[in-house]
């Protein structure tokens, strides 16, 4: 059996920039185990499988693997997601319906001076949903990071998420953040005993109004450092507007310079009706590799 599969760039507007993203075709008959050992193939931080849609109105549905779990929703493999299959089935309108197991995610087109599709921005499948803190020491040892690092006064480390549980700390400022480095030992101190345990670790720090830098490290789940994390900067821009009140909060996020992929994600939080605080999150897409994969 083969399989077409393309890879991408994406939170980026320069090739080898931002976060790559594999997304594989033609796997309708694949298992979830088969789809798991092609996601520890690429070891990239996402593969997606591109599948038929199951529930209208879906474009087509998508199955998001790390090397280590599958996941309900993730931003950057969405957004990619979005461009790479708009461009391979030419599809002229300004949006796709994107189905996976945490909801329907729509995505809004930007197309470049031919007309292709170049960037993409989604709605996060769910609204921002605020869990359990973490022990400051232990947010602290997870990151190799003196205690005093970790910044409480806007908010204590804690589990947020809009489609994906993420642990949020805030670190004092850009050398301390820089300093990071994940502990595998104290993370899963911190987060194994948890029922539903968070895909990953988030840092953040501000660089001024409306513009922070962030790092994510997710080792438990084979992804040591990610360049640019969709799932985690919306359950920021998120938290943000909830400490913040207002209704709307616009918020930029550099992410991935610590491995050499810059990446930028534009973000947009606003607070509904009923109190419940919905995200997108946008960016940019380029295409780098195509090719056929014999299983």
């Amino acid at each position: 059996m083969d399989v077409e599969f393309e890879t991408c760039d994406v939170f980026t507007t320069s090739r080898f920039g931002g976060n790559p993203l594999a997304l594989v075709y033609g796997a309708d008959g694949l298992e979830a185990e088969a789809m798991q050992a092609i996601a520890r193939e690429f070891n990239l931080s996402e593969t997606v499988f591109v599948l038929p849609p199951e529930r209208e109105p879906a474009d087509v549905r998508l199955r998001i693997f790390t090397p280590g779990m599958e996941l309900p929703f993730a931003g950057h493999p969405n957004v990619g997601a979005a461009v790479m299959i708009a461009r391979r089935i030419g599809h002229e309108g300004d949006q796709l319906i994107l189905e996976q197991p945490a909801g329907h995610v729509t995505a809004w087109l930007t197309r470049g001076a031919g007309g292709l599709p170049v960037a993409a921005e989604i709605e996060a499948p769910r609204p921002l949903t605020l869990g359990v803190s973490f022990d400051r020491a232990a947010i602290a040892a997870c990151a190799a990071l003196p205690v005093e690092a970790i910044h409480v006064n806007a908010h204590p480390p804690l589990m947020a998420g809009c489609g994906a549980p993420f642990a949020i700390a805030e670190v004092e400022d850009l050398e301390l953040l820089a300093a990071a480095t994940p502990d595998i030992l104290a993370m899963r101190q911190c987060f194994g005993p948890l029922a539903s345990p968070p895909v990953g670790l988030l840092l953040h720090t501000p660089l001024g109004v409306g513009r922070r830098r962030a790092r994510m490290f997710a080792p438990l789940n084979g992804v040591v450092e990610d360049p640019a994390t969709g799932g985690a900067n919306v359950a920021l821009a998120g938290l943000l507007l909830q400490l913040a009140g207002g209704s709307a909060l616009a918020l930029e996020v550099e992410q991935g310079a610590d491995v050499g992929r810059p990446s930028l994600l534009v973000l947009a939080a606003r607070r509904e009706m009923d109190g419940t605080i919905r995200v997108r999150v946008g960016g940019g897409v380029v295409p780098v590799s195509r090719g056929v994969m014999s299983l």
